[in-house]
């Protein structure tokens, strides 16, 4: 129901500020562009969708040689003490742990490529065994999304990337600041959902999992420290293609040790990939064009505003406000916030305090709306429950949190 309001206050409060910018700003063409937007938003959800069928097609004949073949039951073996504790419902070496946790770790590789599909395929497991009513999201989905909303990163691979090209003099000063607000995000997501659910976080296999993650930003820290910074993109890449590469020839070595039919049980899965990508195409676009529509209308660019005279009242340094903008529309749209982030770099530099800002916040932060639209939309549930709410609250400490972490490593 929340999902209901929030989508039908794009287009009202969009069409309240076209009307005030008609009336006042005499903006004939706003209406005009605001549909052109709506359009274009609607082709690009369909394309998304349709040029995820190819992968979504790949992935599942993957993902169907690891379940027949067993290397999913051993990945969900491994993680079973840990998960158990964050996904209650979800039955002990359950497959949808093996694939919950390879879409957490192509995640946190930055793949998003591999992400996606492996994360559709893990929720709809979790809807094989929802337990509430149809079309209403379990606990477990709930919790799965709000992590993946919460966009866990440990190598911001494609951020790096970009400050790269825009001139940096070390594109990687940004690494650590980005894992400690990545971190941020996800515990608060975490904590939320754990809040709503009466989840207790005071377990062991929990307080590990945090301790182990502490020291392996230690570590990956010293390694890529002592690397040149036009080096870093280029070796998390290579970690990152062959652990997948190695994950995937050995879903097929185990099936063709077990005597499976590699073949046809790939081909089994891979049939599910264009039905899954097409199912997601009515909740993508219904999304994307609200979104649309609120950010041409100027509402966004107008919140912005208006919370920069608001610190400034309060006498807080307004140095980060430029940077809100990147952060407000990350929640809507990654690649909207990307170019906004390539716009900052661009004109203040990607070393300045604004540029190394921006990069912080689109390294540590996730599409709440886009991946509530596809994930939950995938396996047609309408009723989000608190979701929508732990994935903004995952958004907003995250973004504070980003912004805390800027000003003390480089204001």
């Amino acid at each position: 129901m929340a999902l209901n309001y929030v989508w039908l206050s794009f287009f009202l409060i969009s069409f309240i500020v076209a009307l005030c910018r008609l009336i006042f700003l005499h903006d004939t063409a706003v209406f005009s562009n605001v549909m052109t937007g709506m359009f274009d938003s609607a082709k690009t959800g369909a394309e998304i969708s349709l040029a995820l069928a190819g992968i979504m097609t790949f992935w599942l004949g993957v993902m169907k040689v690891g379940e027949k073949g067993g290397m999913i039951n051993i990945f969900a073996r491994i993680v079973d003490p840990f998960f158990s504790k964050l996904f209650p419902q979800i039955p002990k070496k359950d497959p949808a742990m093996g694939a919950i946790l390879m879409n957490f770790s192509a995640n946190a590789l930055g793949l998003d490529n591999a992400a996606t599909p492996l994360g559709l395929k893990a929720m709809k497991r979790l809807q094989d065994i929802n337990p509430e009513p149809e079309g209403t999201a379990s606990n477990s989905q709930i919790m799965f999304l709000v992590l993946n909303t919460a966009g866990l990163t440990i190598i911001p691979t494609s951020v790096i990337a970009v400050r790269l090209a825009t001139g940096s003099a070390n594109a990687a000063d940004i690494f650590v600041p980005t894992l400690i607000g990545t971190f941020i995000s996800f515990m608060s997501g975490l904590i939320a959902v754990a809040i709503f659910q009466r989840i207790n976080l005071f377990k062991l296999p929990v307080l590990v999992f945090v301790a182990g993650f502490c020291a392996l930003m230690g570590v990956l820290y010293w390694w890529l420290h002592n690397l040149p910074p036009d080096q870093i993109a280029t070796y998390t890449a290579l970690i990152g293609g062959l652990l997948i590469f190695s994950i995937i020839v050995s879903f097929f070595t185990l099936g063709l040790v077990r005597k499976l039919n590699v073949y046809d049980t790939f081909i089994e899965g891979a049939k599910e990939g264009f039905n899954v990508a097409v199912s997601i195409i009515p909740y993508l676009v219904t999304m994307l064009v609200g979104i649309s529509a609120f950010r041409t209308t100027g509402c966004l660019d107008y919140v912005t505003s208006g919370l920069g005279a608001f610190f400034g009242m309060l006498g807080m340094n307004t140095d980060f406000v430029p940077v809100l903008p990147v952060g407000l529309m990350k929640t809507f749209s990654g690649g909207a916030a990307r170019g906004l982030m390539i716009d900052i770099l661009k004109h203040d530099g990607p070393d300045s305090f604004v540029g190394r800002l921006a990069s912080i916040i689109q390294g540590s932060t996730e599409t709440t709306f886009y991946v509530l639209a596809l994930y939950f939309g995938s396996v047609n549930i309408r009723n989000t429950r608190h979701a929508l709410a732990c994935g903004l609250i995952a958004d907003f400490v995250g973004l504070v949190g980003s912004i805390i972490v800027g000003y003390i490593f480089f204001h």
